[in-house]
C-alpha cells in the first residue's frame, strides 16, 4: 500500500491511531456533517473507532481514506483518498472504488480538495489500474458536486438513500482504458 501522496501543497498518508483528536475536532464541527446525515461526532473515542475501521480497510483492501496535511505547517486538513465499498450497498452498487473527501471548515474554498482528487484520480487510475471510478455527494452540496464535476466525474444518477436523501452518483472511467 502507498505510505504517501504529494501534491504541491498537500501530503496525503494512512491515518493513525493518534490522529484521532484531530478527526474529531473536524468530524465533531455540525457545519461539516450537513449534507453528512447530519450527525457530528460526539464523543473523541468515536473518530478512534472511525480510524480503527480505515486500518481495517486498508489490511483487507490495501486502500483506504488518507489523513490529509498541508504541507507548509503539517496541519491536519481532512481525509481523501479512494475507498474500496465492499461492506454495503450504496445506490445498488457494492464491490467498487469510490473516491471522496472530507475537510475541516477551515480549509473549505481554497483548492486543496479539487488538489488532492486530480492526484487520487492518477494514482487510482496510472498505479492501481482502476477501471472506473465513483463518487457520490449529496444533491444540494453544490461545493462538492461542482468538485466531482470539474475533475471529470459524470453525473449518472440522483438517487434516494433509504431516509429518502437525494444524492447524486458519478462516474469516471479510466482514462487509458478508452486507448
Amino acid at each position: 500500500m502507498i505510505q504517501r501522496l504529494e501534491t504541491e501543497r498537500l501530503y496525503m498518508r494512512p491515518f493513525k491511531i493518534s490522529d484521532a483528536a484531530d478527526l474529531f475536532a473536524m468530524d465533531n464541527n455540525p457545519k461539516v456533517h450537513e449534507y453528512l446525515w447530519q450527525q457530528p461526532t460526539l464523543e473523541r473515542e468515536e473518530s478512534v473507532k472511525i480510524i480503527e475501521y480505515i486500518l481495517g480497510q486498508y489490511e483487507r483492501n490495501q486502500i483506504g481514506r488518507f489523513a490529509t496535511f498541508l504541507k507548509a505547517t503539517d496541519e491536519f486538513i481532512g481525509w481523501t483518498g479512494i475507498k474500496f465499498i465492499d461492506d454495503h450497498i450504496e445506490n445498488g452498487n457494492t464491490n467498487f472504488f469510490d473516491y471522496g473527501y472530507r475537510l475541516a471548515e477551515a480549509h473549505w474554498g481554497k483548492g486543496y480538495a479539487t488538489e488532492a482528487t486530480i492526484a487520487w484520480l492518477q494514482y487510482g487510475f496510472e498505479t492501481l489500474k482502476i477501471p472506473v471510478m465513483n463518487a457520490y455527494a449529496h444533491k444540494e452540496n453544490g461545493a462538492s458536486n461542482r468538485i466531482l464535476q470539474k475533475t471529470g466525474f459524470i453525473h449518472q444518477e440522483t438517487y434516494p438513500d433509504p431516509a429518502g436523501v437525494l444524492w447524486n452518483w458519478y462516474a469516471l472511467e479510466n482514462p487509458s482504458s478508452k486507448l
